[in-house]
């Protein structure tokens, strides 16, 4: 395991760190000169299959039915985690789609007795991690763990253990040699 999280942290400081000498805004709202650039980091397929291969390894022991998240960042994660653990694929929308079925969840049937792993590319305060937990819990599903492949700081680890739902960050900040995303 340790020699697989240095080639990941290797191939997304690499491919995905992005450094800008004025700070930029995140999704979180907060604001970094360091953007973590993981459809970048993650494009090629050996580098995706690698990151969900340590997603696998960090959700061991957890027992679930789906994986999935929020769309666009928990997508590919998802799908190939599915493919990798024989299991179903499932992405929460911001929005219920406005035509068609209308559905908030794509993929996989989602309800009670259902076990889901909440997977997610980057974190910073884990906002959209934990809508979609908020979402696929009002389904009556059962979320079993969130496993982001990059948590920036440590908001979001708190934020789950008030849930009481494992949250097991593949790499951390520390690990990408970047600067913390705190309270602010």
């Amino acid at each position: 395991m340790d020699a697989l999280l240095a080639t990941l942290a290797s191939v997304v400081r690499e491919k995905g760190v992005l450094r800008f000498e004025e700070p930029i805004v995140l999704a979180s709202g907060r604001k970094s000169r360091e953007f973590v650039d993981m459809k970048a980091a993650l494009a090629d397929g050996e580098d995706l299959e690698l990151a969900c291969r340590a997603v696998v390894l960090r959700a061991e022991g957890l027992a679930y039915d789906v994986v999935g998240g929020p769309t666009m960042g928990a997508d590919p994660i998802a799908h190939v985690v599915a493919v990798l653990t024989r299991t179903r694929w499932a992405v929460v929308r911001k929005e219920p789609k406005d035509r068609g079925t209308a559905k908030l969840v794509e993929g996989a049937a989602v309800g009670p007795s259902t076990r889901v792993l909440l997977v997610e590319d980057v974190v910073t305060t884990g906002g959209s991690l934990l809508r979609a937990c908020e979402v696929l819990r009002g389904l009556g599903a059962e979320v079993v763990g969130a496993v982001p492949i990059v948590d920036r700081g440590e908001l979001a680890a708190t934020r789950f253990a008030e849930l009481a739902v494992p949250y097991r960050p593949v790499l951390t900040w520390r690990d990408l040699g970047i600067e913390p995303i705190g309270d602010a």
